[in-house]
């Protein structure tokens, strides 16, 4: 793994978090949980890809397409489980 490709998917999984805070809303620690997930989904499914030998959109050593898949997966997993409602009394 190069530096520029570490740099490149750092700066696509980061993307991905804020683009989904973008759409789904919510407070300044709703960004940083989403980003920090799709770091994680981003890089499990870039290193997954690489044990498995797949190349599908692949961009130099980076496996974009499986990571953006499964970082997507893990951004909508996270978004419905923190889907907490409030019981009011």
């Amino acid at each position: 793994m190069t530096l520029p490709a570490l740099l490149l998917g750092m700066i696509v999984a980061t993307l991905y978090g804020a683009a989904f805070h973008l759409w789904r809303g919510g407070s300044l620690a709703r960004l940083v949980m989403y980003i920090l997930v799709a770091w994680f989904g981003f890089w499990a499914g870039h290193f997954i890809a690489q044990k498995m030998d797949w190349t599908f959109l692949s961009l130099g050593p980076l496996h974009l397409g499986l990571a953006t898949i499964l970082s997507l997966i893990c951004l909508a997993l996270v978004y419905w489980l923190s889907r907490v409602e409030q019981v009011r009394r």
